[in-house]
């Protein structure tokens, strides 16, 4: 019998062991993960501050601190009171999911699932707090005391997400634009009434067309660049406010766990699925094939601090004879 409850004793051991390693190999590997995020975002941080140092070295003629912003320079900052952040949204680098999660925040706990709000609703009917929305004094309060955080992403690809979106898209409050590009650049002297007859008649600027707007001077002396292809340090002034999470459209479901887990939000919020991007890094060079090299250098000469700062490397392929 003795013999009988070694054999026993041995197998039990066997499985517990068996059970445990599995879970401390996961625990392991979770704890690496979390450092390499850890490091990920010191380096970006770290990367920016550097840039902006020697951007104000260089050429900065702009504000030298955000009291010197306008109060319409802090539009695109969502305020949560409630848990103390403030989110600065680039439209097409995740925003929906953002507000998305921005908007449940503020309803009664359990937080309903930030999927189920719909992206129309979030965009158009939620009127959100906004930076803006305070006095000076107050916004000194929340930036020096509130979690601030923005995702960006690379700023060709962003350009050509807003093009597909609102080009090639339906958006009743974008044909302004698209009338605009195809009579100064496509030499269309007629458009159809509305954007839904345009399309039925394939009445639509073409890419090149597009870039053709954003690298003509005339463009931004009319006015300042539509937010989805306006540069995203002009958007969130990175330069002038210390962010405490900067997170990347190209690494969104790692980064946006390590945010909700700062903000000890892991456990109540899910973030919307991350789905796959239809534009790749290897697709961007057939994107540009009808931009000539020089227009291409002229487009990266205005997004070049969007590159610098956010550590996106220069397309080389693209600007390079």
């Amino acid at each position: 019998m003795a013999i009988y409850k070694k054999i026993i004793l041995f197998f039990g051991l066997l499985a517990s062991f068996c059970f445990i390693l599995p879970l401390s190999f996961e625990w392991n590997t979770s704890r690496i993960k979390e450092e390499r995020l850890r490091q990920l975002q010191n380096f970006r941080k770290q990367l920016q501050q550097e840039q902006c140092r020697r951007y104000k070295q260089e050429n900065f003629k702009g504000p030298r601190s955000w009291e010197d912003l306008s109060p319409s320079a802090f539009k695109n900052f969502i305020v949560d009171e409630k848990h103390g952040v403030i989110y600065c949204y680039i439209p097409k680098v995740a925003c929906t999911n953002w507000k998305r999660v921005m908007f449940v925040l503020n309803q009664s706990e359990p937080y309903p699932d930030p999927l189920s709000i719909d992206s129309e609703f979030i965009h158009e009917k939620v009127k959100f707090t906004h930076l803006s929305d305070f006095s000076k004094m107050e916004i000194k309060v929340k930036l020096s005391q509130y979690t601030k955080f923005l995702f960006v992403r690379d700023p060709f690809i962003r350009l050509i997400s807003a093009y597909r979106d609102k080009f090639l898209g339906e958006d009743p409050s974008f044909y302004g634009y698209v009338k605009t590009v195809m009579r100064l650049y496509n030499k269309q002297s007629y458009m159809p009434f509305n954007v839904k007859l345009a399309h039925k008649l394939g009445v639509r600027p073409s890419f090149y067309n597009f870039i053709q707007y954003l690298v003509d001077p005339q463009t931004e002396k009319k006015e300042p660049y539509e937010p989805h292809w306006r540069q995203m340090y002009r958007l969130c002034h990175p330069c002038l406010i210390e962010y405490d999470f900067i997170g990347n459209q190209e690494t969104l479901k790692d980064d946006a766990q390590m945010l909700l887990k700062m903000l000890k939000l892991e456990d109540s919020i899910n973030f919307p699925p991350v789905y796959e991007n239809t534009t790749t890094p290897d697709s961007v060079l057939s994107w540009f094939r009808t931009v000539s090299v020089e227009d291409r250098r002229r487009l990266y000469e205005l997004y070049e601090q969007d590159f610098r700062l956010f550590g996106y490397r220069r397309p080389s392929e693209l600007l390079d004879d």
